[in-house]
């Protein structure tokens, strides 16, 4: 896991696990959409979700293009995208896939502003 908002493509022609910067004809729509969400979330916006294991993993404004990240073949994203016409972003909310009960309320804080501001942009 970590703190991000990421958007299409995941995959890329070369295939490389990361690096790679897979712009989509709408990127910056994507970038709008995802900055929305991060702008609004307090470590996302941070651009530095400090997980475990993955201290140096920095994201400008909190939002990463998702092949630049890791890529991924056949990912949901890019097939609604490009099958669907669905305009979908990824978030990623915590280091942590299966926090604890008692965390879920500060989840709920961290994300309520952001997911406002995502929803008021449809």
């Amino acid at each position: 896991g970590s703190v991000v908002a990421s958007y299409p493509y995941d995959d890329s022609p070369t295939h490389r696990l990361t690096g790679v910067y897979s712009k989509s004809a709408d990127d910056e729509v994507f970038k709008y959409l995802a900055k929305a969400y991060a702008s609004h979330h307090p470590i996302m916006r941070t651009g530095k979700p400090n997980c475990p294991g993955e201290e140096g993993e920095t994201f400008p404004d909190g939002i990463t293009n998702g092949a630049q990240w890791y890529d991924v073949e056949g990912g949901m994203q890019d097939y609604n995208y490009v099958w669907a016409n669905c305009f979908e972003i990824t978030l990623e909310l915590s280091c942590c896939k299966y926090p604890l009960t008692s965390e879920l309320p500060k989840e709920w804080e961290n994300n309520r502003e952001s997911l406002l501001a995502f929803i008021e942009k449809v």
